[in-house]
């Protein structure tokens, strides 16, 4: 007679214990950060000129004035300090406002933010005659600052949900991109100064750019980073994080102003870029987990290696011309919304 024998036991696996866990995640952020380093010697080494790397040292660290040394110090070195500092404040931008909404699909660009800061700056150089960084830095800031508050009502303020707004920030942004482009169809003059800026370029960057808009983008970064305790808290639920004596309203203004540093100056420096802020915060979970202390950091980090390799690309692809870097990213990052919004749905149905 046979007898079936007991199915095997199956074990679940053993826990990562957090010493290990917080030794890994500590290896990887200087991976990543080793990472970032190679990304932006090649984003001063590559470009409609090959320049070796023996020549890249040299026009750093042993100016001469000869024409490569300028093409490295004057142009491709600002530019990759900007994209540098950029690229942190979008990846620290996105993740503080998807843990701020708790909606995975926050991004800067996709909930209208940056188009708030370009048509505040667009209005500025058109009807003001603003023309400096520290003149219309601030109109970024307010505009910035004006579209947060308007997606947040328009979404439903505490029945907001991801879905709703992301359709809020869609359609403020749409507004919003055609406001801009009737300015700049009726002055001509304002289109000759926007028509790089107005879909997201480093090209014209300079060291006084960089040296104007950093203190903003540090103290927004300090911020979001100062806040990532009360945003793990937040997350749980508004009752949960009382109860574990996070300060809400507090916490809340903090980030919208950390939100609002990082946005406003980034696209007063180089115009709206968009999906930064989206996908990296998703690529980091995916190693760090849900804890916004390394989540943050992780995002500082990856994020400027993402948009300095689209800006690289985008030299590449079309040489001797080349592709503005916020083009790269909208061609990059679009199918990449659209998955993620098609896979909550489905998880939702």
């Amino acid at each position: 007679m046979l007898v079936d024998s007991p199915p095997e036991a199956t074990t679940a696996p053993a826990p990562v214990h957090p010493r290990r866990r917080h030794l890994l995640r500590s290896v990887g952020l200087v991976a990543a950060v080793a990472v970032l380093a190679v990304i932006a010697v090649l984003g001063i080494a590559v470009g409609a000129k090959q320049i070796p790397l023996d020549q890249v040292w040299h026009g750093v660290f042993h100016y001469s004035g000869s024409d490569t040394d300028v093409v490295i110090r004057d142009v491709r070195f600002p530019r990759t300090l900007l994209g540098l500092i950029v690229g942190a404040a979008l990846g620290l931008a996105g993740t503080v406002m998807q843990a701020l909404t708790r909606n995975p699909l926050a991004d800067p660009g996709v909930l209208g933010i940056n188009a708030g800061a370009s048509a505040a700056v667009v209005s500025a150089i058109s009807f003001l005659g603003v023309t400096s960084l520290t003149g219309y830095v601030w109109f970024a800031f307010a505009g910035a600052a004006v579209v947060s508050v308007a997606v947040y009502v328009l979404g439903g303020t505490r029945g907001a949900t991801p879905v709703r707004l992301a359709l809020a920030g869609t359609a403020l942004t749409a507004v919003l991109v055609g406001y801009i482009n009737a300015v700049n169809l009726l002055d001509t003059a304002t289109l000759d100064k926007m028509r790089f800026w107005t879909v997201g370029s480093l090209a014209t960057a300079t060291l006084p750019t960089v040296t104007g808009i950093a203190p903003f983008l540090a103290v927004g970064g300090v911020l979001a980073l100062l806040i990532a305790r009360p945003l793990n808290a937040l997350a749980l639920g508004d009752d949960q994080a009382r109860a574990l004596g996070a300060r809400l309203t507090r916490t809340r203004v903090l980030a919208m102003v950390a939100v609002t540093l990082l946005c406003g100056g980034a696209t007063a420096a180089c115009g709206p870029i968009v999906y930064v802020g989206l996908m990296v915060p998703h690529a980091v979970r995916a190693i760090t987990g849900p804890d916004m202390r390394w989540i943050l950091p992780y995002s500082a980090v990856l994020s400027p290696v993402l948009l300095l390799g689209a800006d690289i690309l985008g030299r590449v692809v079309a040489r001797p011309g080349e592709l503005q870097v916020g083009i790269v990213t909208a061609v990059v990052g679009g199918p990449v919304f659209i998955y993620l919004v098609r896979r909550r749905r489905m998880a939702q149905l």
